[in-house]
């Protein structure tokens, strides 16, 4: 991997991460004006497949491909997470939330080596822990025991997981069916879900917010399976920390949220671990025999 697809690969990265964080800003929004979280959650997966199911180039053999296990739990991974994330957002700052669901890439980056087989270097190890450092410094999280803090951390467990099965499947199926069958998948299993809890009153405004929370997602999960073809996991980990520089712009243009002195010295560590992580990877490739 030359220089300029190292580059390629954190804007691909970077830009996946910024559609989902505006995808859960429109979330939040959502779940704070009254909208059950899974109601949100089922209109994601809904509508991301109603808009990509024209553009899929789904064939019907490919149709059976969706009851593959490796397939289907990875759906679960996402539909899981995506549930506890918003479930998490309606009652905790987002900043927090954030903080905890930071333990995702840590997730991805140990199931990699026990999965996978990866073997990523010490020095990459040690950045993902400055990513780490980094993010606590921006959220200051200050972890309690609170029901809401809970779902964070578990949406941050399965996001781990879903990125760990994503890199697993990624090079047997395409990226377009990847990210329609998590859609699809998402769609009938929350269905039941999303009619007992009731749906809400339509307007232009909500309409609007429910559609960005889509898109946002779907934008942003099918650039990570684009990415996930071009470089392991677990160097796509730290690359992932950039998401804090999306939700800081987002809690400061959305909800007035202005990072301290602490939060822009762990926005620079962030900067730090994945930009280190990218110059590593290029150096070992460039000392590899030919």
């Amino acid at each position: 991997m030359t220089a300029s697809d190292l580059l390629r690969l954190a804007a691909i990265v970077f830009a996946a991460v910024s559609f989902i964080v505006v995808g859960d800003t429109a979330g939040k929004l959502l779940t704070a004006g009254g909208v059950h979280p899974i109601v949100v959650a089922w209109a994601r997966f809904g509508i991301g497949a109603l808009v990509l199911l024209p553009f899929s180039g789904l064939k019907l053999p490919e149709l059976r491909d969706l009851l593959q296990w490796r397939v289907a739990l990875r759906a679960v991974f996402v539909i899981t997470g995506i549930s506890c994330i918003l479930t998490a957002l309606k009652t905790e700052p987002i900043a927090n939330v954030f903080g905890a669901f930071f333990v995702g890439p840590i997730v991805s980056y140990v199931l990699a080596i026990i999965f996978l087989g990866e073997r990523p270097s010490k020095l990459r190890s040690l950045l993902l822990m400055i990513g780490f450092l980094g993010v606590l410094l921006v959220v200051k999280p200050g972890f309690g025991a609170s029901v809401g803090m809970g779902f964070a951390l578990a949406a941050g467990t399965f996001y781990g997981a879903y990125l760990m099965m994503t890199r697993t499947i990624a090079g047997a199926f395409r990226p377009r069916f990847l990210l329609l069958s998590q859609l699809l998948i998402g769609s009938v299993l929350l269905a039941p879900f999303g009619l007992t809890v009731g749906l809400p009153e339509l307007t232009g405004g909500l309409a609007l917010l429910f559609l960005v929370s889509a898109l946002g997602s779907a934008a942003g999960n099918y650039l990570l399976v684009i990415s996930s073809k071009k470089a392991e996991a677990s160097l796509i980990a730290p690359l992932v920390y950039t998401q804090l520089v999306s939700a800081t712009l987002s809690g400061i243009l959305v909800f007035g949220d202005w990072p301290d002195l602490v939060s822009l010295i762990g926005l620079a560590l962030i900067a730090l671990s994945g930009g280190s992580a990218l110059w590593d990877h290029q150096r070992r490739q460039r000392s590899a025999p030919i």
